[in-house]
């Protein structure tokens, strides 16, 4: 008997393995948001929060080049409510650089997630 026309399962229906490496590459991701010192977590959260909230259709996050002054005056947003909520002080330069960057880090990551909750690179 010739089998060489036949296809083993997991040949025939490639796209399950092809979610199972979007999965894991997911996992990955947060793992390694889960091992951010303590206060990157807390300023990550109420940037997940924040940009909740402008999820929505023609957002400027979804704009194919976010305008700077506005991710600028999101990150200004973000550090008035840190030091709202925590009452310490985040005015100096390196805190708001490093808002800006979890902003544009969460921006990347709400631009390319589909709406199956899994990233697409």
């Amino acid at each position: 008997m010739n089998r060489s026309g036949i296809l083993p399962f997991y040949m025939a229906y490639p796209l399950p393995l092809y979610y199972q490496q979007e999965d894991s590459v997911t996992r990955d991701l947060e793992y390694l948001q889960q091992m951010y010192p303590a206060q990157a977590r807390k300023y990550q959260k109420i940037i997940e929060e924040m940009l909740d909230r402008m999820d929505y259709e023609g957002s400027m996050i979804y704009d194919e080049y976010p305008d700077k002054w506005q991710i600028y005056r999101l990150a200004q947003l973000v550090s008035d409510r840190i030091k709202e909520e925590e009452g310490c002080d985040t005015d100096n330069q390196e805190t708001k650089e490093f808002v800006q960057v979890l902003i544009f880090y969460e921006i990347y990551r709400k631009r390319h997630i589909n709406r199956n909750g899994i990233l697409k690179f």
